[in-house]
């Protein structure tokens, strides 16, 4: 399953107008017609939020070095003993809360077929037939194996890969690069692949950002204090060995500031999702909107530039957790700015960034 919104099965298709090569043997295989192949890929999602499927699902996302680098010796008796016991319930639980019923899918899964769809339907207007795309999630499904597999056999001799992550982060850029490149390691005929770097300071994604703020803001009968970007956390010593993600936010949250017009007491930046004992990069957001209701600051809003899609982290960490917190410190007003998801002038930054990687290809 490439995903659920193509019409026809593309490896079908591909059998079907596979060829022998003009000058081989009779019994030669028959090879597909050459395509590019455009590979988008998001964080995963669990298949269910049942005990079974969270644990799957968080057994494969805590297991990766890039996100947990502890000693496996230390760690693996730690996850698959205390933790995988009781996590898959409470992080069931916060699915369940989200959970797309009428799909039978996380929201991310929804919101990531309607982008696949869009950037399709951009690229096949642009390029034809000439360019295949679709979707792979680093954790859960469809695994990135399985969708370089199908596109490899679809005809893609050549595959432009996009993690969906605004900024570059070794637990999320880096880990799904991992991901495709061992899905490369078990291919007999490798496609040359060029992968798509952060757009964190990409000018249209700014804008993009920009303009979901001043439509939320333009729906408000009462401006926020202050509105808080909340980017998802790492820890502390990651910016020190050398990952610029720290970096990278910040500069997202100056740009979208400049192209607001603000100045420095409208917008700051916070982070969020802190696992575990060591210290992570600061303010912890949970913590700052509590400050900020403290100090007065009644009226905030909350975006989440980290996420290409909303999820179980904006959906349930940002507008219940996030919310509960800044209201019990006497917080009255907390509004929640959607992530970009498939909103057009999102999907216009997107393929202009897969179109400059497409140059000479197509």
């Amino acid at each position: 399953m490439l995903d659920s919104h193509s019409t026809d099965d593309p490896i079908e298709t591909a059998a079907r107008e596979a060829k022998c090569p003009v000058h081989a043997p009779a019994d030669h295989p028959k090879i597909p017609r050459a395509k590019v192949g455009v590979l988008v890929a998001n964080l995963g999602t669990p298949d269910n939020y049942d005990y079974w499927s969270m644990r799957r699902y968080l057994s494969e996302f805590l297991s990766d070095k890039r996100v947990i680098d502890y000693s496996a010796l230390i760690w693996q008796p730690l996850l698959q003993g205390i933790i995988l016991s009781k996590r898959p319930f409470s992080s069931g639980a916060a699915y369940k809360s989200i959970w797309n019923e009428e799909q039978g899918e996380s929201p991310l899964m929804t919101i990531t077929k309607s982008q696949t769809a869009k950037l399709r339907a951009r690229l096949t207007e642009r390029y034809g037939e000439d360019v295949m795309v679709s979707f792979c999630m680093r954790y859960g499904n469809p695994s990135t194996l399985k969708v370089v597999r199908e596109m490899i056999a679809a005809g893609c001799q050549k595959i432009v890969f996009f993690p969906l992550y605004p900024q570059y982060a070794g637990a999320t850029t880096a880990t799904a690069n991992d991901q495709f490149f061992r899905a490369l390691m078990k291919e007999k005929w490798q496609p040359p692949v060029r992968t798509v770097p952060a757009y964190f300071d990409r000018a249209s994604y700014i804008d993009a950002l920009a303009q979901s703020v001043e439509r939320s803001y333009g729906a408000l009968e009462t401006k926020p204090d202050i509105l808080v970007c909340s980017y998802h956390g790492v820890p502390q010593r990651y910016l020190k060995e050398g990952d610029p993600y720290h970096c990278q936010c910040q500069k997202t949250t100056r740009l979208l500031k400049e192209r607001l017009g603000w100045d420095d007491t409208q917008i700051i930046t916070t982070f969020q999702s802190r696992f575990g004992p060591e210290e992570w990069l600061q303010p912890y957001t949970v913590e700052e909107v509590a400050r900020l209701a403290e100090r007065g600051m009644k009226n905030i809003a909350i975006c989440a530039p980290a996420f290409s899609a909303d999820c179980i982290e904006t959906l349930e960490e940002i507008n219940e957790e996030i919310r509960e917190s800044f209201e019990e410190a006497g917080g009255e007003r907390f509004t929640y700015i959607p992530c970009l998801n498939d909103d057009e002038a999102h999907m216009a930054a997107l393929e202009e960034a897969i179109v400059e990687n497409l140059s000479g290809w197509l």
